[in-house]
């Protein structure tokens, strides 16, 4: 089961309101299912938390090849037209990923999505499913 689920609205509610450019918040399984969001559409979330599992990986096997890492990955910026995306690593099988608009402070939201980890990632751990199941 995954530990803590209920605390989490109000830890990402206070991520949220540090910064207010953030959009959405989006707490994800490494397989890519949603454990908790702030702000935004449900159904966004959920495909965000699909996406972000390919994107884990991929930047998995980028770290792999770079010289002294131990291969996994730890914060993925993507910069688009009208905002930026954040995927951090966020205990074990968990990620924290973040939407927001073009006006935020692009170094602001990766050093507040560290702190949160560093303070709570406890709370952020989804444990591997066995048989399809949480648990």
């Amino acid at each position: 089961m995954i530990q803590q689920r209920a605390n989490l609205d109000w830890m990402l509610k206070e991520l949220a309101d540090g910064v207010p450019q953030v959009q959405q918040i989006v707490v994800l399984s490494a397989d890519g299912l949603r454990i908790a969001r702030h702000g935004g559409d449900p159904d966004v979330a959920d495909r965000l938390a699909a996406a972000c599992a390919g994107l884990q990986s991929l930047a998995a096997a980028v770290a792999a090849e770079i010289p002294m890492s131990d291969g996994r990955m730890r914060l993925v910026v993507i910069e688009v037209s009208g905002g930026f995306f954040y995927l951090m690593e966020a205990g074990t099988g968990a990620y924290l990923a973040v939407l927001a608009d073009e006006t935020v402070d692009a170094g602001l939201v990766g050093a507040r999505m560290r702190d949160m980890v560093v303070r709570i990632g406890a709370h952020l751990t989804s444990p591997p499913r066995h048989d399809g199941h949480t648990g």
